[in-house]
């Protein structure tokens, strides 16, 4: 029997393949960068043919780094950066435009305007979002119309659209697939997820036809079969969840009032509320968790813009740290934070503000400031940030959060970890396998394929690595979150 799973983890940054046994450890990874562009001023784009390339390129290359036989291959799950937007011909397989991607804020005034029509309470209502530039049926919209010839076409029915995971798995099937998996239908403001199906109302709302659209399906199903041109057998396509719920997935977060939060290019933070939908009272998003054997459980979802992609800007930008690995002997080589702030907001802010005109601001700077003050401002972004979505959730829950279970390339840091326990008051787990995301979309593809019997069966499977527990003094506390709240306030358009 073949005893292999390939994840594919197409994220923000990069695109990766990580080979997992029937177990669920980690066999091998390969990972290439992916190239960003910013035609404009808010705007976020991706080739899509880059994407395809380098899919291919580290999904063959795992498999060869480690000896394994593509015939040894069972399945293939997917998990993908969400919201970002591809608009394709369906004869040709071609992209009529780059991928929009989610941090991408051109369509603010078109929600703008949106809400002052009165909108908002009836995408909220449906789907469980907020009219923000964020999410894909505004991109959509936009493509639609600026790109000559599209909406045309897209009447015609002769273009598909689809997020990433939507698109690949179309290019791994050779265009014999057009499916997407229902959370990342539940990310594109287009799809009911109390009634479970595209709506017309919203379609009409975005003026979409709806002959552009996917199949959707349960994230563990038979989505289709990449062609053997693809690593050399033809494998099984089972399993497939956007990013954030994919890593909720990873973290076994199976029963209500459990907590993932994930640090990539942005951080966030998934609470599962069950199998009844409830809309958020405190600006946060209701989306889907997972849905399996036609049963859906929904969580609450904090959102943060920008996590590890504001120490990417303090390397790059900046010339502050050579790699993201020096910020935690930084940040230890000063005392406290000299009353220095980061807000992070490079593309607006996410929940709870959902301030598409905010911009970043470092805030409190004095001649005693350094770059060590800079760089541990960074670092604690990301906690109070955190702190931010946690007190949200505790509020939309009626009770405290237990505790954190983090994953992303930022925990590798523990003194982030920590500062997290510390700034939100919660104890913050970091499992064995950071790996979650890719590990979600593993454990769906082989639940699926029958590699997994059920989800107690993957629940026992997640081990903690570090507990961190919180240390800092309540005062102490209050006085660095007052100070991160009155520089929110400064960058709020």
């Amino acid at each position: 029997m073949p005893k292999f799973i390939l994840a594919i983890d197409q994220g923000t940054t990069s695109t990766r393949a990580i080979l997992f046994d029937n177990l669920g450890h980690v066999v091998g990874m390969c990972q290439k960068e992916l190239q960003l562009y910013y035609p404009a001023n808010g705007w976020v784009e991706q080739n899509p043919e880059d994407i395809w390339a380098d899919t291919k390129f580290v999904c063959r290359g795992v498999l060869q780094q480690h000896s394994v036989a593509p015939s040894d291959v069972a399945c293939i799950g997917i998990t993908n950066q969400r919201e970002t937007t591809v608009v394709w011909d369906r004869k040709t397989g071609e992209a009529v435009h780059n991928a929009i991607v989610w941090q991408d804020r051109r369509t603010a005034d078109m929600c703008k305007k949106l809400k002052d029509e009165g909108q908002e309470a009836t995408v909220t209502k449906k789907t469980g979002l907020l009219l923000d530039p964020y999410f894909s049926g505004t991109k959509l919209r936009w493509i639609l119309d600026n790109v000559p010839g599209a909406r045309m076409k897209a009447e015609h029915g002769d273009l598909a659209f689809g997020t990433i995971d939507c698109f690949l798995l179309w290019k791994l099937t050779g265009g014999k697939s057009h499916a997407t998996d229902i959370t990342n239908a539940s990310r594109t403001m287009l799809y009911n997820i109390v009634e479970h199906k595209w709506d017309d109302d919203l379609l009409k709302m975005l003026n979409i036809p709806k002959k552009l659209l996917p199949e959707v399906k349960d994230n563990a199903a038979k989505f289709g079969t990449a062609v053997p041109e693809f690593v050399g057998a033809a494998i099984p396509v089972t399993g497939m969840a956007g990013d954030q719920q994919a890593a909720l997935f990873g973290q076994a977060c199976f029963n209500p009032g459990m907590v993932k939060s994930t640090y990539g290019t942005g951080a966030f933070a998934l609470m599962n509320i069950g199998t009844e939908f409830k809309v958020s009272q405190n600006k946060m998003l209701t989306t889907v968790a997972y849905r399996l054997n036609g049963e859906t459980n929904y969580a609450i979802e904090g959102a943060i813009f920008v996590a590890g992609a504001a120490i990417q800007w303090l390397r790059d930008a900046l010339g502050l740290i050579k790699s993201a690995a020096d910020t935690e002997k930084i940040a230890q080589s000063v005392a406290d934070n000299g009353g220095v702030y980061l807000v992070p907001a490079f593309t607006g802010l996410g929940a709870p503000h959902w301030d598409p005109h905010a911009r970043a601001a470092i805030s409190g700077l004095t001649r005693g400031a350094t770059s060590a003050h800079l760089v541990r401002a960074g670092l604690e972004a990301q906690g109070y940030q955190t702190a931010d979505l946690i007190q949200a959730m505790a509020d939309d829950a009626g009770y405290p959060i237990s505790e954190i279970r983090v994953d992303g390339g930022m925990v590798r840091n523990s003194w982030v970890c920590q500062f997290i326990a510390d700034i939100t008051s919660t104890p913050v787990l970091r499992p064995i396998v950071t790996e979650t995301t890719a590990l979600g979309a593993a454990y769906l593809a082989g639940l699926q394929a029958g590699m997994f019997e059920s989800l107690d069966d993957i629940a026992d499977k997640w081990q903690s690595e570090k507990r961190f527990s919180p240390q800092m003094a309540s005062s102490e506390r209050e006085q660095l979150y007052d100070g991160w709240q009155a520089a929110v306030k400064r960058v709020l358009s």
